[in-house]
């Protein structure tokens, strides 16, 4: 039994329908497109999510979904990280010596109340106090 020798089971296949030969074909005169309209006529081709007139699912649906491309800050409170606070020096390297950030961090933004006085301390201008 070779490859060449394959054949499909017995009635699971079908010849083609070969429409527009002529009357006694059973397919000829309108070659099953119907009487007439549309879509009886050469050249018909429906739009790929066209309904018929009625407004498309795709227009009915709301609109959802943003991704805005602005990079948030990482925020930390200083009341309860304390050890922050405590930094003579407060940059990137000495936040993360401190406390766990995820190494995708590149902006952190210090909040809470002292925040403020921190200010002198910054030396990397990643890391931001919140306040005027």
């Amino acid at each position: 039994m070779g490859i060449e020798n394959l054949t499909p089971a017995a009635g699971s296949t079908h010849s083609k329908k070969r429409v527009g030969r002529g009357q006694g074909s059973g397919m000829g005169k309108t070659a099953t497109r119907g009487q007439k309209g549309q879509k009886s006529r050469t050249g018909y081709k429906r739009k790929r999510n066209f309904e018929g007139g009625q407004q498309p699912l795709a227009k009915r649906l709301p609109k959802v979904g943003f991704h805005s491309k602005v990079v948030k800050p990482y925020v930390i409170n200083i009341a309860k990280v304390k050890a922050v606070a405590e930094l003579d020096e407060i940059t990137m390297e000495s936040i993360r010596s401190v406390h766990k950030i995820a190494n995708s961090v590149t902006k952190v933004k210090l909040i809470g109340t002292g925040a403020k006085d921190l200010a002198a301390k910054i030396k990397d201008e990643n890391v931001t106090t919140s306040g005027k």
